[in-house]
């Protein structure tokens, strides 16, 4: 992994991270987390007595998390191979992140909507969901979130990493 990255995932992400919001003992939802840039740096942040759910479809990319995540000492990630949130129980997760997930690349609008949808279920009340719509309208994504029951908090712009490089981005939060 390229030196950059590796600053990433150590101590830039957690910084990022924690200024989106996300605390100790926290239980979290990476939703198509890829390779990890978010699970891992969540991981550091919500500790022992937190969780990391990774959910991508891909078992390979999965794979490659774990390893990485078992290099730097990390045994508070479950993987989960999906792109479905039927596992989890009602009012599970704190923090849900969706960074570059929701576009019609991935999901056209009914299938967005379907899974808001199953996000709010799975959503504790107050809980955070922080969006990175990279490929989206802000409105859209915005209206799609409110019309499934979540409340817009805040957009911020941070420098993040997307797809192997840093990037400034618009983070939007929300809450249930």
């Amino acid at each position: 992994m390229e030196d950059y990255l590796e600053r990433w995932i150590t101590r830039e992400g957690v910084i990022f991270l924690r200024e989106i919001g996300l605390k100790n003992e926290q239980i979290v939802l990476d939703f198509g987390s890829g390779i990890g840039y978010y699970t891992i740096p969540s991981a550091k942040i919500v500790g022992d007595n937190g969780r990391v759910y990774a959910l991508d479809k891909e078992r390979d990319i999965i794979s490659k998390l774990m390893d990485k995540a078992k290099t730097l000492g990390l045994y508070n990630i479950t993987p989960v191979v999906s792109d479905k949130l039927d596992e989890f129980e009602e009012e599970f997760f704190d923090v849900i992140l969706l960074y570059d997930v929701l576009h019609d690349y991935y999901f056209n609008k009914e299938e967005r909507i379907k899974i808001l949808e199953e996000v709010y279920r799975v959503s504790k009340y107050n809980n955070l969901v922080s969006v990175y719509p990279k490929h989206m309208d802000i409105n859209e994504i915005i209206e799609e979130l409110e019309t499934v029951g979540f409340h817009f908090k805040n957009k911020l712009s941070k420098k993040l990493i997307h797809f192997y490089n840093y990037e400034n981005g618009l983070i939007l939060n929300f809450y249930k």
